[in-house]
């Protein structure tokens, strides 16, 4: 990939199916460079494979398509350029969408009702003469905010106090012919000064389950609850009253049951969510405890599949694996699961009905495609990835396992550009740390190879996919196995004749960019790094993060010293490696001055470096920033590791000379790409 090549990914979300099984609708998202514009139109695709997939709409962001439980409606949110996302509603037999919903502050995700002829979602309801609600005044002349919480800000959101979420319902229109009849007005739910969030109705329609954290200690804890209340917003009850983080509640078709995602246990101060890792559970709908359907210590639901989707007495469940994101089916009824896909693939999301179980699923050549399950067969729908795969820059990765120090398997990656090497060698840092590399077609690992350089990128310990013991072994030990597993991973495939082993650079974001900088402070190997939306200072994060008043904490332990021997900002006198630092303006979750903090650190002592902000940008600029931002953040990157580690492909000012780089120092402690043919799945797993 080229930096301009953003525009050809073409990325599908979450499916709905039709209650016969016969037709899937998704979304899919791209990039509008011109515009400086994410677009995204809802895609038609019959499960059979017997046509193409089409476009059914033509709004500028199209999204969150749901099907009717009678088939006659397809709800779905659309925004309007530089507008909020708001509750739509399309006819399937035919006919013109119609906007149903214009909240202020846009509109969630639509849940129909069973019997069709009503919507549940959640919207922020913001506090009056704030966000615009009043003419004229803008957040310059809003009064005050006084903050008694700690809870108070989220990234990507802003403040919560002020806009809190909560449940709506909104009835249908009595003739949805006439477009001159007024609009049936939204009624709200629920109240309070806590968010609500992931409505499901019971299915009589007489109840909606939805979760909140309205419990004593909710400024203190990461408990989540599921709460149940009538349609009328009378008779609110706790069904959970665990110590566990809810999310995504389902009622069994008999209504005697929830399902839900959670984390079952997050000790007794509600605090403990270090490698805790999510299930699919169950729990009485008239309150109990979280049963857990899976083995949380091997398990983990991965944020790639929003959704509890249940089928013929099961649930459908998203597990991480080895950098995988698994489609599993769970029984409720406690049997052994079965795997619907696995291998070298990432489902995003999924759906079931009529038979039928459609998934999205990416693998490293795709951003993601449509696959149909039925008993026997499975089939590829869609080629979304064909017009990024004919330009010939999509790059193959290959899988390989490292062996660390004290004998621990690291598992990752290390993608090769075409061509006679040695080639230089970028060692990118995953974020979390409980996250993973994997099989996925990744935007920065593909630019980077495309630009010259082989990419080498390991899920270290603390990652997820491989286990909540993995994940917490470096609990209040930050920099040690985490670091020794980054390095003997990049030692292992700097073995390889192809990667030229004196001319490596190193980056990272967030704890990526926290690991970067850590080993910037030990070892001199590095010819250059970029160290991005890092957290680097323990410190002054616990006041300045969304997220600062735990996470630390839990995470690098509260001694002084242990602190201090796990900080970035502690060591950072002893960098001389050349670093760039990228930050974003409005990055709540690792805020500017951890950047800034380092950048000035650096520029003081004379080691060479730059800072890179992105104005109105938060924590996911390089995933979902304004289109232009993420092209200008691709062409700083390489322009910084074309000065440093030029290339054929990336030359540096004047296609100088490439030169030799620093010495090691050795103290330093799918399948084909998507087309028109349909695939086959030989068992449980996409060939």
């Amino acid at each position: 990939m080229r930096p301009n090549d953003l525009e050809l990914l073409r990325t599908p979300g979450v499916p709905t199916v039709s209650p016969d099984g016969r037709m899937a609708v998704v979304a899919v998202s791209r990039l509008d460079l011109d515009a400086d514009e994410y677009r995204s139109q809802l895609w038609a695709v019959p499960t059979d494979g017997s046509a193409p997939a089409r476009p059914i709409t033509s709004g500028a962001r199209d999204t969150a398509p749901a099907f009717s439980p009678d088939g006659r409606w397809l709800a779905y949110l659309g925004a309007e350029p530089g507008g909020r996302p708001q509750v739509h509603l399309l006819p399937t037999a035919g006919g013109l969408a119609r906007r149903l919903t214009g909240h202020h502050l846009g509109a969630g995700t639509p849940v129909w009702s069973p019997d069709s002829r009503r919507l549940a979602y959640t919207a922020r309801v913001p506090e009056p003469g704030r966000y615009g609600t009043v003419e004229g005044v803008g957040p310059a002349a809003e009064p005050p905010r006084l903050i008694t919480t700690l809870k108070y800000r989220l990234d990507d959101v802003g403040f919560l106090g002020d806009r809190r979420s909560q449940v709506f319902l909104l009835d249908l229109p009595a003739d949805f012919e006439d477009d001159t009849a007024p609009l049936p007005e939204p009624v709200q739910v629920t109240a309070g000064d806590a968010d609500a969030e992931d409505v499901a109705w019971r299915p009589d329609g007489s109840e909606l389950a939805f979760v909140s954290a309205r419990h004593e200690r909710a400024d203190r804890d990461l408990v989540r609850d599921v709460y149940v209340v009538r349609t009328d917003g009378s008779g609110l009850r706790r069904v959970t009253g665990s110590r566990g983080d809810c999310a995504l509640p389902a009622f069994t078709p008999d209504g005697r049951t929830l399902v839900v995602t959670a984390v079952p246990d997050l000790g007794p101060d509600g605090l403990d969510f270090v490698a805790r890792q999510a299930v699919p559970c169950r729990v009485d709908a008239v309150g109990g405890q979280l049963e857990p359907l899976l083995d949380p210590a091997q398990h983990h639901r991965g944020d790639e599949t929003p959704a509890t989707v249940l089928a013929d007495g099961a649930v459908l469940a998203g597990v991480q694996r080895r950098g995988a994101v698994e489609l599993l089916r769970v029984p409720l009824d406690g049997s052994e699961p079965e795997a619907l896909v696995d291998g070298p693939f990432t489902v995003r999301g999924f759906a079931a009905a009529g038979g039928v179980v459609v998934a999205c699923v990416a693998h490293d050549r795709s951003a993601g495609e449509l696959i149909a399950i039925t008993p026997g067969r499975r089939r590829l729908l869609t080629a979304f990835g064909r017009p990024l795969g004919e330009t010939d820059r999509v790059h193959r990765t290959g899988e390989r396992t490292a062996t660390a120090p004290d004998g621990y398997p690291v598992h990752g990656w290390v993608t090769v550009p075409p061509g006679p090497g040695p080639h230089p060698v970028l060692l990118t840092v995953h974020g979390g740390p409980f996250a993973q590399y994997g099989w996925s077609l990744f935007d920065e690992t593909q630019v980077y190879v495309s630009a010259g350089y082989a990419v080498v990128q390991c899920n270290p310990r603390g990652s997820s996919g491989y286990g909540s013991a993995h994940g917490r072994v470096i609990q209040g030990a930050w920099g040690e196995l985490d670091a020794a597993d980054v390095l003997a991973f990049l030692d292992a495939a700097l073995d390889d004749p192809a990667l030229d082993a004196g001319r490596v650079g190193i980056m990272g974001g967030s704890y990526g960019g926290y690991l970067t900088a850590l080993l910037l402070g030990r070892t001199t190997r590095f010819a250059a790094a970029i160290s991005e939306r890092a957290f680097t200072d323990p410190v002054s994060f616990v006041g300045s993060s969304d997220i600062g008043w735990c996470f630390p904490d839990a995470y690098l332990g509260t001694d002084p010293d242990r602190i201090a021997a796990q900080s970035p900002m502690a060591a950072a006198g002893a960098i001389t490696t050349p670093t760039m630092v990228i930050h974003a303006e409005e990055d709540w979750r690792c805020p500017v001055e951890q950047g800034a903090r380092l950048y000035v650190e650096l520029k003081r002592r004379g080691v060479p470096t730059e800072l890179l902000l992105f104005p109105g940008e938060g924590h996911e600029l390089s995933r979902s920033g304004r289109p232009r931002h993420r092209m200008a953040r691709f062409e700083h990157i390489l322009r910084w590791w074309a000065r440093w580690l030029p290339t054929p492909d990336n030359p540096g000012p004047g296609g100088a000379e490439l030169p030799a780089g620093p010495a090691l120092d050795a103290e330093a402690t799918f399948p084909e790409p998507a087309g028109a043919e349909p695939l086959s799945v030989r068992a449980t797993r996409v060939e």
